[in-house]
């Protein structure tokens, strides 16, 4: 073992500034009255000193951790799998660090994992929490409600109760999969299919909701529920053959369903668009770029979701209302999906 230098203390950054160890407290955590040539004079001496605060001590000052909670209700396997979730914690985490935050990410595989992610929230660890990919019989929504901690959700929140005060971000689902079918039906395609999400999460419902409001009296065989994986999207473009092998046209709830239905409609000798056009959701690139042909798909801008969802959890937790926008109203954001065109359809 090395021998360690000792840290500076806060003593020794008010000596070395030439100012009271008063005076460097509120500097360090923020605080006012303190006039800018001397919060100039505190901020060198730290700068020269290496003076890292002790976030013990600052907490009991500031009541603030700086460290957020984000929590996704998947199993690691799928988390470390699915782009999606890079991205999204991408974004989370550039807004979390533009703001010198800590993100604590808290992955739940049972419901043991549950409990356990509700003691850590309220056990005074974090100043929020950040949750998504939320399930409809997910007990987290009650659990992080009981510990008391500002939270924001990522997706139309779906389960029953009192919504009042909860704050969420989420995409155009509905509208960017009617936009997904109406591009095929405009293509002359009349078989329609559509591959679903999980449908115990609210972006599959909306997306098939969407898919019915323009396909009003498809016929029921020509939707096949999967689960957002590829392998969910094979199992269904399977059936799907099987039962309508006139399909000429998959609207798939993401583009790793669709990249899974692409390879068995591959498989199978069709010919992509020619026989079948495709469409996905999501304009994952390192996707929708890579299958062949190239994916048409519904673009939702997954990082800024993530950004918007810190943003928001931010802001609240500066002006001590965190669960309410201006003038008390909900400040949940849907954002706007595009269509983005490519080879598939």
């Amino acid at each position: 073992m090395t021998d360690t230098a000792p840290r500076p203390t806060l003593e020794a950054v008010a000596a070395r500034a030439g100012v009271s160890r008063a005076t460097v407290s509120r500097v360090v955590n923020g605080g006012d009255g303190v006039r800018d040539i001397l919060v100039e004079r505190v901020r060198k001496a730290v700068e020269e000193l290496g003076y890292v605060p002790n976030q013990a001590a600052r907490s009991l000052v500031t009541r603030r951790h700086d460290a957020i909670a984000v929590v996704v209700a998947e199993p690691e396997t799928r988390v470390f799998a699915d782009p999606f979730f890079a991205l999204q914690l991408r974004g989370i985490s550039k807004e979390l660090t533009a703001h010198d935050n800590q993100l604590v990410l808290l992955l739940t595989e049972g419901r043991d994992d549950h409990a356990r992610v509700g003691r850590y929230v309220a056990g005074g660890h974090v100043d929020g929490a950040l949750v998504f990919s939320l399930h409809l019989d997910d007990p987290l929504p009650q659990l992080i409600q009981r510990a008391g901690v500002p939270t924001v959700f990522g997706g139309r929140p779906g389960w029953s109760g009192d919504r009042h005060g909860v704050v969420y971000v989420d995409s155009d689902n509905r509208g960017g999969a009617r936009d997904a079918v109406r591009h095929l039906a405009g293509l002359g395609r009349t078989r329609i299919a559509h591959i679903t999400g999980a449908l115990d999460q609210t972006s599959a419902v909306d997306r098939l909701d969407g898919y019915r409001d323009v396909m009003v009296d498809a016929d029921p065989g020509l939707i096949a529920e999967a689960d957002f994986t590829p392998a969910g999207g094979e199992r269904a473009m399977r059936e799907l053959l099987g039962r309508c092998p006139d399909v000429d046209a998959v609207f798939a709830a993401n583009d790793l369903t669709a990249a899974g239905a692409l390879r068995v409609l591959r498989e199978a000798g069709r010919r992509v668009p020619d026989d079948v056009a495709v469409i996905g959701f999501d304009d994952m690139l390192t996707v929708a770029e890579q299958t062949d042909p190239p994916l048409t798909t519904v673009r939702q801008d997954i990082e800024e979701m993530g950004r918007l969802m810190a943003r928001l959890l931010l802001r609240g937790l500066d002006r001590g209302t965190p669960q309410e926008g201006v003038g008390g109203t909900p400040s949940s954001v849907v954002l706007p999906t595009t269509l983005v065109r490519r080879a598939s359809a």
